[in-house]
């Protein structure tokens, strides 16, 4: 489809989503020009974010993001250069201390912004340059912006659990179901609930988002693993999308024989008591809800805390520490990658914090083959 072309003058105006014709009528005459330019230029690129099927969260976000950039410059986006954005970013990274991810994708925010406003077929070149004498560039250059130089860009600090925390946090977790039945008191279910969604995060090696999501329908049948039943295999509806795109879908093949039990008698004996049942959130709250992220986040810092366990040990640990006791049972790489939805392998080997006895037994193990070979030789 060819796009739609009127004459202006010596200009020529596209009817393309966003364009600043469709936002705001040239000939009119503004009370307050810098202003409502600025105005419509956010409009307007908000409309051809829609266009293209961004999510509304990303278009917001972005939007926000330009905000912040103009009150700190305290300029119009005609008036930016690129010193304003190496002096913002030297604020975000040295000042705000924000991690190298949100600083690019803020970097990110203004450079699609500048690229919009700048491209001729949406016409605020020639608008900026009719109503002001000066006209927007792109502030965003190679060496003026954070580089994405990894996929994975999370927290160095984060690490897995070993075999014995792990252990010591599940424990501590199914102390407090107990507990709480004994004495009497309210909570025993959630108690329940939240125990089982700390372990269903670790066995199916999932994102805090991602659990806290699941249906109850989520789980179906394998047939290549028929002992698992109906809990064979997790269908994930909300992993990690790529910037702005809906997020992708796995599956993700159940792997420990006693998840399985964990997660039927939850489901069987548990959650049907909780408000709501009918619905099909699998983690229910007491009001028949779907539980948080942020509830999620705060119960597993109170038993972090009561376990005595470091503090560079989160939720996402648990993701980690699925990755990481696959790889030192023996499980295949590429098979461990699929299940955690990673792109790359560089990425799942980032993951991975192998213990030093498995690097040992894998070095003993290599080097019992070289020398027996070189013995065999002789």
């Amino acid at each position: 489809m060819k796009d739609n072309v009127k004459g202006n003058g010596d200009r020529r105006r596209v009817d393309i989503q966003g364009a600043s014709h469709l936002v705001l009528n040239p000939k009119l005459i503004l009370l307050q020009p810098e202003e409502q330019v600025w105005e419509a230029m956010c409009r307007g690129w908000q409309i051809q974010q829609t266009s293209r099927l961004l999510k509304a969260a990303t278009i917001d976000q972005r939007l926000q993001v330009i905000h912040q950039f103009l009150r700190y410059t305290n300029k119009y986006p005609w008036q930016w250069t690129a010193t304003d954005m190496e002096e913002w970013s030297t604020l975000l990274f040295a000042e705000r201390k924000l991690a190298h991810s949100t600083v690019r994708n803020y970097q990110n925010a203004v450079a699609l912004f500048m690229d919009y406003i700048t491209d001729p077929r949406y016409g605020w070149l020639d608008e900026c340059r009719e109503r002001f004498g000066e006209r927007p560039i792109q502030i965003c250059h190679e060496w003026n912006t954070a580089e994405h130089s990894s996929e994975y860009e999370g927290k160095p600090g984060n690490r897995p659990f070993t075999l014995e925390e792990l252990d010591q946090f599940f424990q501590y977790a199914d102390e407090q179901v107990h507990l709480i039945r004994q004495q009497g008191r309210k909570g025993y279910l959630a108690a329940f609930r939240d125990a089982t969604l700390f372990k269903v995060t670790y066995a199916w090696g999932l994102r805090r988002q991602e659990a806290v999501m699941l249906d109850l329908n989520d789980f179906t049948r394998n047939p290549h693993a028929p002992e698992f039943k109906r809990y064979g295999s997790l269908h994930v509806r909300y992993g990690k999308g790529v910037k702005g795109s809906p997020p992708r879908r796995r599956n993700v093949l159940t792997v420990f024989p006693w998840s399985v039990e964990v997660i039927e008698e939850y489901v069987q004996e548990v959650r049907p008591i909780f408000k709501g049942a009918n619905r099909p959130y699998l983690w229910l709250t007491e009001r028949g809800g779907r539980v948080s992220k942020q509830h999620l986040n705060k119960r597993f810092l109170e038993y972090r805390a009561a376990c005595g366990l470091p503090e560079e040990l989160g939720p996402h640990c648990l993701r980690h520490s699925y990755v990481t006791h696959l790889i030192e049972a023996g499980d295949d790489p590429l098979f461990v990658q699929q299940q955690v939805g990673h792109a790359y392998a560089s990425t799942t080997a980032l993951y991975a914090g192998v213990s030093g006895d498995y690097k040992n037994r894998v070095l003993r193990a290599s080097l019992d083959r070289i020398l027996g070979a070189e013995q065999d030789e002789r």
